[in-house]
């Protein structure tokens, strides 16, 4: 009763309020429930079906729950679509959505099946990217390559500015935006009321249409101002143009293609942009360096299998295999290594190469940088591009370099641009680094031979200087002994000479005889020792140039060169003493010939007896002595 009697008391109002409450917790209520079984059904499992379902021969739907039903080539591209986005949350969550008795390999085949069917890649091209990619990202990946990329300009710093070229095409009706913070030349178009490459700013060469990916790889090359530059593969000259464009209009640029008709356009290019540093050429890649070299930096934008530009060129699809791109990485292999021959690797400012590829494939990619590092002296270096996924240090079985990260990978779902790779070399030395390193080992052991040489000639060097002052001290010591062995001797034998001429004339004539004997002996005989007399030891030598010569204190024999050396001497001596004008010097200086023996000079004592015996008879003394002595024979 009382709450019968409080409705009747509550206003109208208030009562419309409660029920609309009342209705939306019912609300609430209901899309509570709705979410918990919406929750309990994403995490069931997900039934593939049997291949003998996939089959039905009526139009009857025969799918179950799973949606796999129909033969592939009936399955409506929507169902086509709902079946490739319910494999890819099974395989995100498998162990929880899988079906019994089925395996990832099946749901894989599954989806590269329905991949293939509705985008349109042959079924090599498809295993190939979900092999690369996660099952989503393959999707998104695919998704991304059958949409168009932005249209994209860059802008001629040679002629303008980038503010003022785009107020000019904003005049005109162009919707653009700065391209990304990463570049201050390009500008992305939205949307354009006239033809962005009939403008009056295009034909005057205000701006160049470009990719923003093809951008990329001359922002690592950096070139400077006054350098050489090789564009190795330059057709149809955007790189080249950008390039010149960064060296303000300096130094050389060599653009080169192998196909002479693609040149055209480059020349064009040029010319309407106004470059004037480049040179154009046609010659193979390949052959390049024997056409010329040493250059400081080298763009090398390889010829690919296209992978990356899916989006402008479809056919690329159905027409790359896997043959074509093993064929393009081997081709790919030969051009980086000419391009790091070209490179002059004593540059003070770059030898710099940069390698890049319009493909996502590894064989066209990490595996050719790998190869160029096995077989030529150059590292990689970071390529200064902030945006971009790393290089793949990893790929299935393989194992690269870990300095492949710094290189770069541009992906259409990733990036909103072409797909695109992007390596930065630098060249360290000429060669393998086999023949760098046999080099340097060549160098050290030459280094270590000039050593050794050095060492051994400084000690035969040393030994020999030794052994000159050993044998210089020698000769003095035995000069010095024989000096005063003569000294003593010529005394005695002045002394014996006076008492036997006085005794008789018996000794004289012995004497005179002795002397004529000696005199027809040869000049040149090696000096002899012998002991003579009661008073010890006489010395006995030959003559040479009117010098005689002792051979030391031991009395062995002495070499010619020691009397030259000393007959040298005696002749210094005697000059010194006839410059002086004193007689009693040059009687000091010059050589004693006593009872016909030639001696050296003695004391003082000695040599005035000698002199005195000398003036009495000096030449014919001799002669005379003998006839005396044989007047005194006869008279006896």
């Amino acid at each position: 009763e009382a709450r019968e009697q409080d409705d009747e008391e509550e206003l109208e109002i208030e009562r419309e309020a409660r029920e609309l409450d009342a209705e939306e917790a019912e609300i609430e209520a209901e899309a509570a429930e709705e979410a918990r079984r919406s929750a309990r059904e994403d995490v069931a499992p997900f039934h593939l079906p049997a291949e003998a379902d996939e089959f039905a021969g009526d139009g009857d739907d025969s799918e179950d729950e799973g949606g796999m039903g129909a033969s592939d080539s009936l399955v409506p591209p929507a169902v086509l679509k709902e079946r490739i986005q319910d494999v890819v949350e099974v395989l995100a969550d498998f162990k929880n959505r899988r079906t019994d008795g089925r395996s990832r390999a099946d749901y894989m085949d599954r989806l590269a099946e329905d991949l293939c069917e509705y985008y349109g890649y042959i079924r090599e091209l498809a295993d190939m990217f979900l092999q690369m990619f996660s099952p989503a990202e393959c999707v998104e990946f695919m998704e991304a390559s059958d949409q168009s990329r932005p249209l994209v300009i860059r802008t001629n710093t040679l002629k303008t500015r980038r503010k003022d070229l785009a107020q000019a095409l904003i005049k005109r009706g162009v919707h653009l935006d700065p391209l990304a913070s990463w570049s201050k030349v390009g500008l992305k178009i939205l949307e354009s009321q006239v033809p962005i490459g009939a403008t009056p700013e295009y034909l005057g060469g205000h701006y160049m249409i470009q990719a923003a990916s093809s951008m990329c790889p001359v922002i690592a090359l950096e070139p400077q101002p006054g350098e050489r530059v090789l564009d190795m593969a330059a057709a149809p000259g955007g790189k080249t143009s950008y390039v010149a464009q960064l060296m303000k209009n300096s130094g050389t640029i060599v653009a080169n293609d192998l196909k002479r008709d693609r040149l055209k356009s480059t020349v064009a290019n040029l010319h309407r942009l106004g470059v004037q540093n480049a040179v154009v050429c046609a010659y193979n890649g390949k052959e390049f360096p024997k056409v010329m070299g040493n250059f400081d930096r080298v763009l090398l934008d390889a010829p690919c299998s296209g992978l990356g530009i899916i989006a402008r060129d479809q056919s690329v699809k159905i027409q790359r295999t896997i043959k074509d791109i093993q064929k393009m990485g081997h081709l790919q292999r030969e051009l980086l290594l000419a391009a790091i021959d070209s490179v002059n690797e004593k540059s003070k400012t770059g030898g710099v190469i940069v390698y890049s590829t319009c493909s996502v494939s590894v064989e066209e990619n990490e595996r050719v940088v790998e190869y160029a590092l096995a077989n030529r002296c150059v590292r990689l270096l970071p390529t200064g591009l902030d945006h971009g996924k790393p290089g793949f240090t990893r790929y299935q079985a393989l194992r690269f370099h870990p300095s492949m990260s710094k290189t770069r990978r541009f992906y259409p779902h990733v990036h909103n641009m072409d797909g695109f790779y992007v390596a930065k070399f630098q060249k360290y030395a000429a060669g393998s680094p086999a023949d760098a390193a046999a080099k340097e080992e060549e160098e050290k052991g030459t280094v270590v031979e000039e050593e050794d040489s050095d060492y051994d000639s400084d000690e035969k060097e040393s030994t020999r200087r030794r052994r000159k002052r050993k044998e210089e001290a020698m000769r003095k010591k035995n000069a010095a002994n024989a000096m005063a062995a003569v000294d003593g001797e010529v005394e005695e034998e002045v002394d014996s000479d006076e008492e036997e001429e006085e005794e008789s004339g018996m000794g004289m004539e012995e004497d005179d005889e002795s002397e004529e004997e000696e005199e027809e002996e040869p000049a040149r005989k090696p000096v002899k020792a012998a002991k003579k007399g009661k008073k010890g030891a006489a010395v006995e030598a030959k003559v040479k140039s009117n010098v005689f010569e002792v051979s030391g204190g031991a009395l062995k024999k002495a070499s010619w060169d020691d009397v030259d050396k000393i007959a040298d001497g005696a002749s210094e001596k005697k000059a010194a003493a006839t410059k002086k004008g004193t007689k009693k010097a040059a009687i000091d200086a010059k050589p004693v010939k006593a009872k016909g023996k030639a001696v050296a000079p003695t004391k003082k004592k000695s040599l005035h007896k000698a002199m005195a015996d000398q003036e009495e008879r000096p030449f014919g003394g001799a002669k005379k002595a003998k006839q005396k002595g044989q007047k005194k024979a006869k008279k006896l």
